[in-house]
C-alpha cells in the first residue's frame, strides 16, 4: 500500500514539473518567440526596405493576439496544476525528516505559480538577451 502511495506522489510530481516546465517555455516565448516570429512573417511581406503601414500592423495585431492566446494558455495549465497538486502556490521544499508537527498550516508570503513562472522567464529572456548581446551578435563596426 505505501509502495502504491508513492508511487502515486512521485507521478504527480512528475506532472506537476512538466506542467511548470510547459508554462515556464509558454511565458518566456512571449519575451523572445512571439516577437521574433512576427517580426519575421512581417519582414516576409514586404517587399520594400522602406514599407507602408500594412507590415507594422501585421506585427502589432500579431504579437496582441499571440500574447492573449499565450496567457490563456498559462492560466489553463495552471488549472492543471492546481488539479495536480491541490494548490497554486510554491511552498518551501523541504524533506520529509525535517519537517515540523506544525507545517501543515500553509505557507504565508509565499509565492503562486503564475508568479514564479512570469518571473523565472524574465530573467531568463534577460540571461537570453545578454549572452546574445555580447557573444553571438558580432560587432556593428564594419571590418576594413
Amino acid at each position: 500500500m505505501a509502495t502504491s502511495t508513492h508511487m502515486q506522489s512521485a507521478a504527480r510530481g512528475l506532472a506537476a514539473t512538466a506542467v511548470f516546465i510547459a508554462m515556464l517555455l509558454a511565458a518566456f516565448s512571449l519575451w523572445t518567440a512571439i516577437p521574433l516570429s512576427w517580426v519575421y512573417i512581417a519582414s516576409k511581406l514586404s517587399h520594400t526596405q522602406f514599407p507602408s503601414g500594412g507590415p507594422y500592423v501585421v506585427v502589432i495585431v500579431g504579437i496582441l493576439a499571440s500574447v492573449v492566446f499565450v496567457g490563456w494558455l498559462i492560466g489553463r495549465l495552471n488549472g492543471l496544476y492546481i488539479r495536480i497538486t491541490g494548490t497554486n502556490r510554491l511552498g518551501p521544499m523541504r524533506p520529509t525528516w525535517l519537517r515540523s508537527m506544525r507545517d501543515a498550516a500553509p505557507v504565508r508570503g509565499s509565492v503562486t505559480v503564475v508568479e514564479a513562472v512570469l518571473m523565472s522567464s524574465v530573467m531568463l529572456a534577460a540571461l537570453a538577451l545578454t549572452v546574445w548581446f555580447f557573444l553571438l551578435a558580432g560587432s556593428p563596426i564594419p571590418n576594413q
